[in-house]
């Protein structure tokens, strides 16, 4: 079913009868068809089946079996690369228009069928069905907003300027060669279809590798490439363990450049192998944040509240733009700090497939005991405001549900207030004023994405001279931190958060997908 509304983070609303009817036939259709199917690797135009499986569970009831996976080997990734080598000639000769023209076409496929890869997102991620029908959409329009910005810059062909009458001068952006793309599991869909699209509609070819914890996400993002009459060798797909089919892609001298999104370390060893060859190559990563918000004296409180419990337990805070650390001018701390509490305790917690959910799992049994570990630092260290604990009571039983956690009074160089924990636990602390609370927000290896609240518009612009990240807001009630969408937030970091300077969904990303070579013609 195509949707006649548009959906986005900060539009969505759970009352419209339309979408959830539409979105529980859905469910029903995936739950009696679409489970415990196997699905393929696909390499050089053809589907792959490995002798290893993998069975995968979904975190929302660990006795539903959602997809059995192939356990690649190191051979399948060279051999995804040898066949994105073979082809990348042709493709990159392949003009522009018709590039564009594929991605279109797999834009409004993923439209057309928006409802059935939410449900799936639903049940392999613990998302809830607004914020999956969210990504799904925004994925939709990643395709979109590069295939316009190709079209918008003529393909990146600029004439330049003359010495003489007799010469013409050219800027050209050309593809690289193989991309690889490596994914995480908070956002399967939308953080791997957009750097494979970029990559594709730039004419570098691609192998594309997701999380271990999202495979069936994983291949039904790969399918709607697999399926687009791309020829052979141009898009290939590998699944398998990260120490041996992960490493391969790193290591391989066939490899032009990387897309890679997830944690801090991987990320480092990713840039740092960047620079092992005969030469340098380009990679684009993105490493996680340790995101804050600053609540002025001057904010509309309630606004700032809601936002803040938005961004902090939305996805149940495993977003890299998660609100996890929030700074309160003293005057107003404890009518902010009510709000808050008042806002986290009407979020309903539950099976993320009902309508009304807020918060549904966190993805696996490892981010369940990190969550029990860190909370019992919490409680040991400082002081737990709110939540904190998991939630075992009828059929949450069987799977990851935990309660959003608020917690306070812990040193500033606390491994809780310094380190990502990708979970939904927020930090709270009082400062005396605003350069207080800029100078904690901003002492973090981090540099991700911020939010402030305040109404007065000279202090909103301080905030945006000072703070050190990369996507910021001020006054969003939807998402202190959160909710960035393409073409309207560039969405990337700085510092430890970000290695290229440019954001996903902006003006600048689709070059980063090309080198430039100048062509002189005289006569």
């Amino acid at each position: 079913m195509a949707l006649k509304m548009k959906i986005t983070y900060a539009t969505m609303s759970a009352d419209n009868e339309e979408l959830q009817s539409a979105f529980d036939e859905a469910f029903d259709k995936v739950r009696s068809s679409m489970l415990g199917v196997e699905v393929p690797m696909f390499i050089n135009g053809e589907k792959v089946f490995a002798r290893e499986k993998t069975i995968t569970y979904s975190p929302i009831d660990t006795r539903i079996h959602l997809c059995t996976a192939q356990k690649g080997t190191k051979e399948d990734a060279q051999a995804a690369v040898a066949a994105a080598k073979a082809a990348f000639k042709g493709w990159a000769a392949t003009p522009w228009q018709e590039r564009v023209a594929i991605m279109r076409r797999i834009a409004e496929k993923i439209s057309e069928n928006s409802l059935e890869l939410s449900a799936i997102m639903v049940m392999e991620v613990g998302k809830s069905r607004l914020e999956a029908l969210g990504e799904v959409e925004e994925t939709a329009d990643l395709l979109r907003y590069y295939a316009n910005a190709m079209e918008k810059n003529d393909g990146y062909i600029r004439e330049l300027g003359r010495l003489s009458d007799n010469e013409t001068n050219l800027s050209v952006l050309k593809p690289f060669g193989v991309w690889v793309v490596i994914s995480p599991f908070n956002f399967p869909m939308a953080l791997s279809g957009a750097p494979i699209c970029a990559a594709l509609i730039t004419g570098n070819t691609v192998v594309f590798k997701g999380a271990s914890s999202t495979l069936y996400t994983g291949w039904k993002t790969a399918e709607l490439f697999a399926e687009a009459g791309l020829p052979p060798g141009v898009f290939n797909y590998v699944s398998g363990p990260g120490r041996t089919v992960g490493q391969e892609l790193q290591d391989n001298p066939d490899i032009a450049g990387w897309t890679f999104t997830g944690s801090y370390e991987v990320g480092m060893q990713v840039a740092r192998n960047a620079l092992n060859g005969r030469y340098p190559k380009p990679a684009i990563i993105e490493m996680g944040g340790k995101n804050p918000t600053i609540v002025s004296r001057h904010a509309d409180l309630d606004k700032a509240a809601t936002g803040v419990a938005r961004s902090a337990f939305g996805l149940d805070g495993q977003k890299c733009s998660a609100c996890s650390r929030v700074y309160v001018e003293e005057k107003v701390y404890d009518q902010f700090l009510a709000l808050l509490l008042e806002k986290t305790a009407a979020l309903k917690v539950g099976d993320p497939t009902a309508r009304d959910t807020f918060m549904g799992t966190v993805i696996d049994k490892g981010a369940y005991e990190d969550y029990q570990r860190y909370m019992a630092i919490a409680r040991r260290d400082g002081t737990v405001l709110f939540g904190g604990n998991t939630i075992t009571e009828g059929d949450m039983s069987r799977g990851y549900y935990v309660q959003p956690a608020i917690i306070a009074d812990l040193p500033d160089d606390h491994e809780l207030v310094k380190n990502e924990l990708f979970l939904p636990i927020l930090y709270v602390a009082k400062v005396k004023d605003l350069e207080e609370g800029m100078a904690k927000a901003n002492d973090t290896i981090y540099g991700l994405t911020a939010g402030f609240f305040s109404e007065d518009k000279a202090e909103v612009e301080w905030f945006f001279a000072n703070i050190e990240a990369g996507t910021t807001y001020a006054n969003r009630r939807s998402g202190a931190t959160t909710g960035a969408w393409p073409g309207v937030q560039a969405f990337g970091g700085w510092k430890g958060s970000g290695m290229s300077g440019k954001g996903v969904g902006g003006l600048y990303t689709l070059p980063l997908y090309m080198h430039e070579q100048s062509q002189t013609v005289i006569g």
